[in-house]
């Protein structure tokens, strides 16, 4: 996710094209992209800190559902180039429903318990 959040900041009219043809979101300015991309960047550090966990690794969730499910067209024709490459989005689906759902055991190295034990 913080790749296509980069993307956002380094190439928005590539970002654009991304919605407009996986998302039917299309007309989508510079300024836009720069704003979707500030709220993402934070959503990415709010989920690395640990941050209202129930928020932030459920976002990271559904967005990466939407955008793993958005992609249904590319599973079909798996060996025609890049296709390949969507079927990653899987495993990593896995990992972030694993993540929202052992949220409260997801304590190390979190702001929560840096803020308890005063470090």
């Amino acid at each position: 996710m913080l790749m296509w959040t980069l993307d956002k900041f380094v190439r928005p009219s590539h970002a654009a094209a991304i919605y407009e043809n996986f998302y039917f979101i299309g007309g989508l300015g510079n300024t836009p992209i720069y704003i979707l991309g500030i709220l993402e960047m934070a959503l990415i550090l709010g989920f690395v800190v640990g941050f209202r966990k129930r928020w932030t690794y459920g976002a990271v969730l559904l967005l990466h559902g939407v955008s793993t499910l958005s992609s249904f067209k590319k599973y079909l024709a798996p060996f025609s180039d890049p296709n390949l490459l969507f079927f990653a989005a899987w495993p990593m689906l896995a990992a972030c429903f694993a993540l929202y759902t052992l949220r409260d055991l997801d304590t190390r190295w979190t702001l929560s318990e840096l803020m308890r034990s005063g470090t």
